[in-house]
């Protein structure tokens, strides 16, 4: 889906951009260039930001344990 649509970027650019380091929406700008012409998608790349640092953290928590046969 089209998160910024002046710049022609998708929630799975964001997504990548995060998972290859982006830790921060200043970092998503630099890299992608979202927010940067009307700012109608701050909002959104916000929330896509946060979700994806957030379901990143609790996989690497998650991987920290092991199953008991």
């Amino acid at each position: 889906m089209y998160i910024c649509i002046c710049k022609g970027i998708t929630d799975s650019q964001i997504r990548e951009a995060v998972c290859s380091g982006a830790s921060s929406l200043r970092s998503v700008r630099q890299q992608l260039g979202a927010m940067t012409q009307c700012g109608k998608c701050a909002a959104q790349t916000r929330q896509l930001v946060n979700e994806t640092i957030s379901e990143i953290s609790n996989a690497d928590a998650g991987a920290n344990y092991y199953s008991v046969a």
